[in-house]
């Protein structure tokens, strides 16, 4: 069983500000094969970065980029 306990924010490392909806290089890191957004103890992100991106994956959503399922 893999342990995620030392992970660190990926985000906060490479020191992004914005985390653009139309970046799905990015966004694809944190969704999964089915299509959900990726919670925070498997990506390792902050919980102001994992709102973030949350909300650009559902952006993304809205302006058909990203499925809603796959």
């Amino acid at each position: 069983m893999p342990t995620y306990q030392n992970r660190k924010c990926q985000i906060s490392k490479a020191g992004v500000q914005y985390i653009d909806y139309k970046n799905l290089q990015l966004l694809s890191k944190y969704i999964s094969k089915y299509g959900r957004i990726v919670p925070r103890y498997y990506s390792g992100a902050t919980l102001q970065n994992q709102k973030k991106i949350a909300q650009a994956i559902k952006r993304a959503r809205h302006m058909a980029l990203v499925p809603f399922v796959k």
